[in-house]
């Protein structure tokens, strides 16, 4: 089984090369390096992996995400960040010329305040991000706050050839639900269902009706009320899976957060917990398959 990672984050301790933001918890003398996340992929046979931006979303503070791209071209695909101004397509050309960074993660649609407004897609702040990547073929990593969740689907049939990859258990942090536990790993207090299911247009029992659209399978211990193995989850995944179907779903760690608690080794398991339904090539499918078809990974490394 070929196993690629689909979301993680590393950054390299603070210095002139590698400038970043080093807010809680990414004080500047933490290093969670690419090297320190391959010596914890290779005794699970994980063989790639999707970098995902952290530290900043200028173009100098990617400069560690460019280098790990650029140093190990066949092992991983970045993720950037975008402003909160400027121009946003400038921005993704820039990050997105050397080859390796493939995409960009959006949490704000820049929908309407009013929540019980209309969402106008000609309106949202989001539109020209969303253009621009219909164009440039870039995949949007998905992270919308639960007063953007209900711009995402009207984006999604106004573009409907933009690969969308949901984070997390397509969960949408609400307004003041985020913080940092105790081990300082994200925390988002939510109830399963997420609430924003129906937002997002996820049926009970049914696929999701936009092709485009595909899942990580990870964050459990952010939402999770239960230790290892997130049993409060389980019923969530399952209808997950009935929605997306193993062949638009990708396994991801979340790596650094999960280093300690509950371990990348538990994690590689996942599937036997949550989802132990699954046939051999459907988990080859969750476990590298969709991340590989869907995000250009070459064959071999």
């Amino acid at each position: 089984m070929s196993r690629i990672d689909a979301h993680l984050h590393v950054f390299a301790e603070e210095s002139a090369p590698f400038p970043r933001q080093t807010d809680h918890p990414l004080s500047p003398e933490r290093g969670e390096t690419v090297e320190k996340l391959m010596s914890e992929m290779e005794p699970y046979g994980v063989e790639q992996a999707v970098l995902v931006q952290i530290g900043g979303t200028s173009i100098e503070h990617h400069a560690y995400l460019r280098h790990c791209v650029r140093t190990y071209p066949t092992r991983f695909r970045g993720i950037g960040l975008l402003p909160q101004d400027g121009n946003p397509a400038d921005h993704m050309d820039r990050l997105a010329d050397d080859g390796g960074i493939i995409g960009f993660r959006l949490s704000s649609m820049g929908g309407p305040a009013d929540p019980a407004a209309p969402v106008d897609v000609g309106s949202l702040g989001a539109l020209p991000i969303w253009r621009h990547a219909a164009e440039k073929d870039y995949v949007l990593w998905l992270y919308p706050g639960e007063s953007d969740a209900r711009c995402v689907p009207p984006l999604m049939r106004e573009f409907p050839h933009v690969r969308v990859v949901f984070n997390h258990i397509m969960v949408c942090p609400g307004q003041g639900k985020f913080s940092w536990d105790g081990q300082d790993r994200p925390r988002v207090e939510v109830p399963m269902p997420p609430p924003t299911a129906a937002a997002l247009e996820v049926p009970e029992d049914g696929p999701y009706p936009f092709p485009n659209a595909h899942v990580l399978i990870s964050g459990q211990y952010a939402f999770s009320n239960e230790a290892w193995p997130y049993r409060d989850l389980a019923a969530w995944h399952e209808r997950l899976l009935r929605s997306f179907g193993p062949e638009r779903m990708m396994w991801a760690t979340d790596f650094p957060w999960i280093t300690t608690d509950p371990g990348y080794g538990r994690l590689v398991r996942l599937l036997d917990e949550l989802l132990p339904s699954l046939t051999e090539t459907e988990r080859e499918s969750v476990m590298g398959g969709t991340a590989r078809r869907v995000l250009g990974f070459p064959q071999t490394v």
